[in-house]
């Protein structure tokens, strides 16, 4: 007789299928999850192999780039990289992407002290080819940000711009899916998924470093693929989901990193007019907002509120006029993070 195997539901509840079995459904929340055989995650594993391997010809096929300018250090205390992908050009264009990525610059440098050389800006309008929010680039600048991270490092990564999801072929994912962040040439050089922005921003960091992402996309609740879930309520009551994988490590090297997301997984986040007159994107600007708002030394909890009191105050400004640009107006902030802590009594600082 076969071996059932066990699933966790994103509720948290076990449950135990046979092996043959390709879906099933939580009796407590009915959640539907899709499940994969080894065969699949097979496929899958063989397919990116295969496009690893492709592109890791063309790229030896090609001349190295001329290196136009040099990187700021990465050692410096405080250090940010600011992603604003507008998609110029493209049926699925954004309006105000870049503006995100410069407000954030602008919140960084007047309000938190952070050095205008130690800040990374890849945006469409950027005049350097090293500054383009290509897939490379962005690769490039993540791995600039956690580089030689040490005890009392400060780090920030702002993105704004599409996020997506698709078929998850590792089985670390509890709802089969994988997140990922759409760069400005991802249709011809793929998007970056979670797993590789976990290999890359969170796992590097060591004891007393702090990571903290603020993420402006759909889609995009667990995209840095941290084991721990807040679930927050109205009323400010809240509990700790555990997505930790038993296929792989997804904390840090001792470090902290924290992500404040404009959705759920399986949500979409939304532009509006209604804070600045201009398409500004919700999650950053509500983000801002709270932090300046907040006073000193706010809490993870205050903070997380007043960004959800934002949002909804602007959504139920526009629920009659349908500006807000989003098929999900209902979506609010999500925030994981590596590992779980008291919301209410742990300082939130930048």
């Amino acid at each position: 007789m076969a071996t059932r195997r066990e699933v966790r539901c994103r509720c948290g509840r076990r449950m135990w299928v046979q092996p043959d079995v390709r879906t099933v459904q939580c009796s407590t929340c009915h959640t539907v999850t899709q499940l994969y055989s080894l065969v699949d995650i097979a496929r899958g594993a063989n397919r990116i192999i295969h496009e690893q391997q492709q592109q890791q010809q063309q790229m030896m096929a090609q001349p190295p780039p001329r290196l136009l300018e040099p990187l700021p250090s990465p050692f410096g205390k405080k250090r940010a990289v600011l992603c604003g992908v507008n998609y110029k050009g493209k049926s699925y264009s954004l309006k105000g992407c870049i503006s995100d990525a410069k407000s954030m610059r602008s919140f960084l440098v007047q309000q938190m002290g952070f050095p205008i050389d130690s800040i990374l800006m890849l945006t469409e309008d950027e005049a350097s080819p090293q500054r383009i929010p290509t897939k490379r680039n962005i690769r490039k600048a993540m791995r600039w940000l956690v580089e030689g991270n040490r005890a009392m490092d400060s780090l920030v990564f702002h993105f704004s711009g599409h996020g997506s999801q698709q078929k998850d072929y590792n089985g670390d994912e509890i709802d089969g899916q994988d997140e990922a962040l759409c760069p400005l040439d991802h249709e011809t050089e793929g998007k970056i998924i979670d797993d590789e922005i976990n290999r890359i921003l969170v796992r590097p960091l060591v004891h007393g470093a702090k990571l903290h992402a603020v993420i402006d996309a759909c889609n995009s609740g667990t995209v840095l693929d941290l084991p721990f879930v807040c679930r927050m309520e109205r009323n400010g009551s809240y509990e700790w989901e555990d997505h930790r994988s038993v296929r792989a490590y997804k904390g840090t090297d001792g470090g902290a990193a924290f992500c404040f997301s404009a959705c759920d997984d399986d949500e979409t986040s939304g532009y509006t007019p209604v804070f600045t007159g201009k398409n500004t994107g919700a999650m950053t600007y509500s983000f801002i907002k709270a932090v300046k708002t907040a006073g000193p030394a706010p809490t993870y909890g205050h903070l997380l509120n007043l960004m959800c009191s934002a949002i909804r105050e602007a959504q139920s400004r526009l629920a009659f006029n349908g500006d807000y640009t989003s098929s999900d107006a209902s979506a609010e902030p999500l925030l994981t993070s590596s590992d779980e802590f008291d919301l209410y009594a742990t300082k939130f600082v930048l």
